[in-house]
């Protein structure tokens, strides 16, 4: 089955529609220079990937609003000369295609407002549209009980599921939903072309969000190509990587 609605929300490829305002998440920009420093020689390419990918999915959106929901650049205590350029390059593109941009701080967020000064905008904790709330999802609001939204919607984990085909294992981005204390919770998959993200199957899981929730109770709507794909609850994922046989996710029935 192919979906592309969660709770009201439109999913996008990586993005997520939600009124007038596109949300992409995690970004983190600066990434390959980061690992550079590690002395992991890989080529700058997620920039020219990312500006690509935007390009496709403004072409089938009408949003004049866009969230960023954190982790727009990589580095914690320092910005590294890439972060500089790609996210000065990065706020004039939006600027060019959106009436408004809202920047959420993220955990890797601590010197972003530097760049948002240098860009007239601001960096806020949350941002409220509608019935949704969101967050980057990497801490819990201490005033929870004062959050009206009915949903929220965070980034932080970057999921995504490993789908065995043969022999070979492959992971998709993807979306969770699910419930989250009194709340509806869409997670977004990271806006990162450098790694595929967090096995929510196998690995070990990042957010507080997640970590206390039912994590099986949780539904994954994998992206790939424009195409999302409702794969069913974790703990159905799960029994089905069980199964002694091989199998294709294209031919999972559900």
């Amino acid at each position: 089955m192919v979906y592309d609605n969660i709770f009201g929300a439109r999913i996008l490829d990586l993005a997520l529609e939600v009124e007038d305002h596109l949300i992409i998440s995690d970004l983190h920009l600066g990434y390959e220079e980061a690992l550079n420093y590690q002395g992991i020689m890989i080529p700058k390419f997620q920039y020219p990937k990312i500006i690509k990918r935007m390009e496709e999915i403004h072409s089938q959106s009408d949003c004049t609003s866009i969230i960023i929901n954190g982790d727009l650049k990589h580095e914690f205590g320092k910005i590294n000369r890439q972060e500089w350029n790609e996210t000065l390059k990065f706020m004039d593109y939006l600027k060019r295609r959106f009436q408004e941009i809202i920047l959420i701080k993220g955990n890797h967020d601590t010197l972003t407002p530097i760049i948002a000064r240098k860009t007239g905008l601001d960096v806020y904790p949350s941002y409220s549209t509608g019935n949704f709330l969101v967050m980057h999802g990497d801490k819990i609001p201490e005033k929870w009980d004062e959050i009206t939204e009915k949903n929220i919607i965070i980034g932080h984990e970057h999921p995504s599921v490993g789908i065995r085909s043969g022999e070979r294992m492959e992971k998709v981005k993807c979306f969770l939903s699910g419930n989250f204390r009194d709340k509806k919770m869409i997670v977004m998959p990271s806006f990162n072309f450098i790694t595929e993200g967090s096995d929510v199957l196998h690995e070990k899981l990042l957010s507080p969000f997640l970590k206390e929730t039912n994590h099986d109770d949780l539904e994954v709507f994998g992206v790939e190509n424009f195409e999302t794909f409702y794969f069913g609850k974790i703990s159905h994922l799960l029994k089905v990587q069980q199964k002694p046989y091989p199998y294709d996710s294209h031919f999972i029935e559900f």
